[in-house]
């Protein structure tokens, strides 16, 4: 049990999509002044002097370094507000702030990029874009806004997005028989029981992620199987304290056990039905969201 808890239950998340190739860096020139183009106040002055060291912290870095560390800074500050629609971004004041090089600043630039966060333009330089351009569905911004002032909004449209999403996986989940995967899903049951009886939420929590990852990806759709981050990233900022599941209950256990024989039988009306009635249990929209997790 043990072997199969460590190796299979932390859910895999897509690698960074937006890190610069060879010779990409200078692709824009951005402006070199501290002060150059600025309205108003540096959006830095008065923040928590801790957030200048980003290589002291563990904040959500998910053991990508200084880079990692420095995306997720700089995409909590776009997604909270605190860097409005339009800020002026430049490079060497991030650098002096968040005490980094100057390459660590632009490759975090050039995820943010990717990500819909900020946009860099040729003798305008890199500013920060409005929510409408922002790609809602990256795991990091579902996190991002689910522990800042939108964390109401994003609540609702995650649970509404599950409702989507899950049942149709269930129903054409059933219609696949591999036994490889549904062997994986029963063993996640397994493990959920044993972790809700030793008490153990952030176990149950991972088999939990790693149980609705596999049925999506069992359903055989890859634009659904496109989407398994979504769901992962639901559970995982949607619960209680330290799971992504609300809290570990029986009676959460019996509707995945229920979902996992569906499948095994190939009744794709039970097993739709199974993980209505397990959405149900836990309405994301009833939730209180925890303070962002510690990695």
């Amino acid at each position: 049990m043990s072997t199969l808890a460590h190796t299979m239950m932390t859910a895999a998340r897509p690698a960074d999509s937006g890190l610069v190739g060879p010779g990409e860096l200078d692709r824009y020139p951005y402006a070199e002044s501290p002060g150059a183009d600025r309205v108003g106040p540096s959006p830095w002055d008065g923040s928590d002097p801790e957030l200048g060291r980003v290589g002291r912290r563990a904040t959500g870095s998910r053991g990508r370094g200084l880079h990692g560390q420095l995306v997720q800074q700089l995409g909590q500050m776009i997604v909270s507000g605190d860097l409005g629609a339009d800020r002026p971004l430049v490079p060497e004041e991030i650098g002096q702030r968040f005490e980094v090089s100057r390459t660590v600043v632009r490759e975090s630039l050039r995820v943010l990029e990717a990500k819909g966060l900020v946009s860099a333009r040729p003798n305008v330089g890199t500013r920060v874009r409005p929510v409408s351009d922002w790609n809602l569905l990256d795991p990091d911004i579902i996190e991002w806004r689910a522990f800042g002032p939108q964390r109401d909004d994003q609540r609702r449209e995650l649970s509404e997005l599950r409702w989507t999403i899950e049942p149709l996986a269930a129903r054409l989940a059933a219609g696949h028989g591999r036994e490889d995967v549904q062997q994986r899903l029963g063993d996640m049951v397994e493990i959920m029981n044993h972790a809700l009886a030793q008490g153990d939420g952030i176990t149950f929590s991972r088999a939990d992620a790693e149980f609705h990852t596999l049925l999506i990806q069992l359903a055989g759709n890859r634009m659904l199987e496109h989407l398994s981050g979504i769901v992962a990233a639901a559970l995982q900022v949607s619960g209680g304290p330290v799971t992504g599941c609300d809290r570990p209950t029986e009676v959460s256990l019996a509707h995945h056990a229920r979902i996992a024989d569906a499948l095994a039988a190939g009744d794709s009306h039970a097993a739709e039905s199974a993980m209505r009635q397990l959405l149900t249990v836990h309405p994301e929209v009833e939730r209180v969201v925890p303070a962002p997790r510690e990695h």
